[in-house]
């Protein structure tokens, strides 16, 4: 039989691949650099043979300092009670049934912490140890999440505190003392809870479209939008509460192209932007509506939305923290919320939004929206 021919059951089986140190090619295309983790890897001495550039990276240790050096030696880890990590868990003559540490805290020197998971190689299931693979992340993004979880909780107990207490002082005084108010007295006091408790329900409609952002799960029903139409409903309840007419001016560049989004939501976006140019600008609030280039590939078109004031605008300084989550242009109110949610929708229809000065010097912020019918449709 010729050697072309041969199964592949009677070739011999490859001898496995050596781990590269660092700075070497590997000689398969998983390179230990490439990887976004640290990555150390000690032999069945316990010497480092592995050391790769995240592994520097986190721990602030060279690799040429490290290889060669036992593992405890090149990587001193401690737990959280100041124990050392490597004699408390002691690889190579522990326990012969591990595989593996789990994911924890752990302190390098200097107090640093990082997140360390252990893999444990052995030849045969209760053999020795040949090899111990360990796995470190750096701990600054998930505590910068965690501070901003702790923030949102922190800012909705506040925002939550200041209604409910006023819905409870005025039922708690209506229903002990009901006779003693007059109609009007009792209205008024109505109005107040009618109003406080419309604000605890924005609240956790804000809260729940944040929670559909982070993860991913905002759900956009698309259907035909008259956008000019949407802007003209905004300004007109404005008017009727009391805006003068002409602070506002709405421009709309024709023949715009159809435009499918999820009503509710674009509805959310414009009262937002109107809304803050009205409270935090001043002079007149200016909205062209435009056909513009689509944001997403594959298509031609797409409609801008361009919200303009005349006040004193945004700071240079302040402009990339716009759209982060407890903004606040001004300390007048507000959970800081909206603009982070308003980019969240925009995004979720595959669109853009910025923020810049207006040609009167005021804010100005544009989002555009492809236009594309959904898919069932196309």
């Amino acid at each position: 039989m010729s050697v072309g021919t041969s199964s592949a059951a009677g070739a011999p089986k490859a001898a496995p691949a050596p781990v590269p140190r660092a700075g070497e090619h590997a000689a398969h295309p998983c390179d230990p650099d490439d990887l976004p983790d640290g990555v150390v890897v000690a032999d069945e001495r316990g010497r480092v043979v592995c050391f790769n550039t995240a592994a520097e990276r986190i721990t602030a240790v060279p690799a040429a300092r490290a290889l060669g050096q036992p593992l405890e030696k090149a990587l001193p880890l401690e737990d959280l009670e100041g124990r050392r990590w490597w004699q408390l868990t002691d690889p190579y003559g522990g326990l012969a049934i591990r595989v593996r540490q789990p994911e924890r805290n752990l302190l390098l020197p200097g107090g640093r912490e990082v997140l360390v998971s252990a893999r444990y190689v052995r030849t045969e299931p209760t053999g020795p140890v040949t090899r111990v693979v360990v796995c470190l992340r750096d701990t600054e993004a998930r505590r910068r999440t965690e501070r901003s979880h702790a923030e949102l909780i922190a800012t909705v107990a506040h925002e939550l505190r200041s209604p409910l207490t006023s819905v409870k002082g005025f039922t708690a005084t209506l229903l002990a003392k009901w006779e003693r108010f007059t109609d009007d007295q009792k209205r008024l006091m109505l109005e107040t809870v009618d109003a406080d408790a419309d604000r605890v329900t924005r609240l956790i409609a804000e809260l729940l479209d944040i929670s559909r952002i982070d993860s991913g799960r905002l759900e956009v029903r698309r259907q035909p939008v008259d956008i000019g139409a949407a802007v003209g409903r905004h300004i007109q309840a404005y008017v009727a509460a009391g805006q003068p007419a002409d602070r506002f001016l709405l421009r709309i560049e024709q023949p715009l192209p159809a435009l499918w989004a999820d009503p509710d939501k674009i509805d959310q976006v414009l009262s937002n932007l109107i809304e803050n140019a009205v409270r935090h600008g001043e002079g007149t609030v200016t909205i062209d509506i435009t056909p513009t280039a689509s944001p997403r590939e594959g298509e031609d078109t797409g409609t801008s939305v361009t919200v303009s004031d005349e006040g004193p605008g945004i700071p240079e300084e302040s402009m990339s923290r716009v759209f982060t989550r407890f903004w606040r242009g001004s300390k007048r109110g507000g959970t800081g919320l909206g603009l982070y949610i308003v980019k969240g929708i925009v995004e979720a229809h595959g669109g853009t939004i910025t923020v810049g000065r207006a040609p009167g010097g005021g804010a100005q912020f544009r989002f555009t929206l492809p236009v594309a019918a959904p898919a069932y449709l196309a």
